[in-house]
């Protein structure tokens, strides 16, 4: 009977009262203790953030009754509420305004080069968000090389216009490194080789020439005087 009574005393004792903790508190204890600390994204600065909210998009800027709708109205069709697509486009004219040299001109170099550089930087910030995106890389990388080429023209045929196009859109233009490469056996063989038979190459054309030359010039000899010889005229 001993015996028994001690097992039933310590049935009864519980995990609290000698002194160790509960279950549940193991169990809170290790959930609260691996939570994850997420990091705060950082904002990175956009080159249309000088654009303002208020300003309306470009299909109803020029709308006569857009005076007169309510502000819930205008607050619709303003930047605030326009996606990225149509703030990039509003973005375009106003660069292309500055180098722009009549109303009407959307074909010169500088407007090409104005529209392209909103095109670089709005998939530079495109990729600091998704680096991995390797089809936009491609695009930018393109549309980096085709401006460089139009640049590269301007400061050869109008030096003044390369000038202000840089200043106003505000473009670092580098001049590209001249390609140096390292003579090797190899490669000075091939020259020489493609030079010799690039050499005999135009050798059998100007043969291949003059023997046309001169089977025409018999030709026509031979034919010459194949013909009747003139009778004369009536009397």
């Amino acid at each position: 009977m001993l015996r028994g009574a001690v097992a039933a005393a310590l049935r009864g004792l519980t995990a609290t009262t000698v002194g160790i903790p509960s279950k549940s508190s193991f169990l809170q204890t290790a959930r609260n203790y691996a939570r994850l600390v997420r990091k705060k994204k950082q904002e990175i600065p956009s080159h249309l953030d000088d654009l303002p909210p208020t300003m309306l998009m470009k299909s109803y800027a020029n709308v006569p009754i857009i005076d007169k709708v309510d502000d819930v109205v205008k607050r619709m069709l303003s930047l605030e509420m326009a996606s990225q697509r149509e703030r990039t486009e509003i973005k375009k004219e106003q660069l292309a305004e500055k180098v722009r040299k009549s109303p009407d001109d959307n074909c010169s170099l500088e407007v090409k080069v104005a529209y392209l550089t909103v095109k670089i930087r709005t998939l530079q910030e495109h990729l600091q968000k998704h680096p991995k995106d390797k089809k936009n890389k491609t695009r930018m990388m393109m549309a980096i090389d085709q401006q460089n080429m139009l640049l590269k023209y301007l400061r050869n045929r109008e030096y003044d216009v390369f000038e202000n196009t840089c200043k106003q859109l505000d473009i670092q233009y580098t001049l590209p490194p001249q390609y140096r490469r390292r003579a090797t056996r190899r490669w000075v063989v091939k020259k020489a080789f493609c030079i010799k038979v690039f050499k005999e190459v135009k050798k059998q054309k100007a043969l291949m020439k003059l023997k046309q030359r001169q089977e025409s010039t018999k030709a026509a000899k031979d034919q010459k005087d194949q013909a009747p010889p003139n009778a004369g005229t009536p009397v």
